[in-house]
């Protein structure tokens, strides 16, 4: 039986620099040029100065997990085999309130903890487009050392 094609992400001209990034391994956020605050999810204003100045910013990929869920009901047929997976809530280092909603992975669901330090790394969905996703960070373990990261990480 083959499996349903994976749900892709509908790029327009606000979140395409966001998708090119990662398809280079690389989490673009947007941020304002005039005061500097990050902007997630993209808007066509910032929301601190109201300046439309926008453009993106690479970031180290680091954070620490705000909130999360386990998800055990799918809610597309292509993520059937991945039940139950962790659906989590990352604030990004680079600004306090910065969030970012992604999949932390490679890690047991009962070492998942509110407060963990977490990197990014990316992984294919489907054969057209890659997505970023976060694991736990580890003493001695960099993200250019887990499949599909290249953000570096310090111990």
């Amino acid at each position: 039986m083959d499996s349903a094609p994976p749900p892709v992400p509908m790029a327009d001209p606000l979140t395409q620099p966001f998708w090119d990034g990662t398809g280079e391994h690389r989490l673009l956020i947007q941020r304002c040029t005039a005061c500097g605050t990050y902007i997630h999810l993209p808007r066509p204003v910032c929301r601190n100065c109201l300046s439309f100045d926008l453009d993106y910013a690479e970031v180290s990929g680091r954070g620490t997990l705000y909130s999360f869920t386990i998800t055990h009901k799918v809610f597309h047929p292509y993520f059937a085999d991945q039940a139950p997976y962790v659906l989590a809530t990352i604030e990004l280092d680079e600004q306090s309130g910065l969030m970012f909603l992604a999949n932390i992975v490679d890690i047991d669901h009962s070492e998942v903890r509110i407060g963990m330090e977490l990197h990014v790394g990316f992984e294919p969905l489907g054969p057209d487009h890659t997505i970023p996703v976060f694991r736990a960070k580890t003493a001695g373990v960099n993200a250019s050392s887990n499949p599909g990261s290249t953000a570096e990480v310090p111990t």
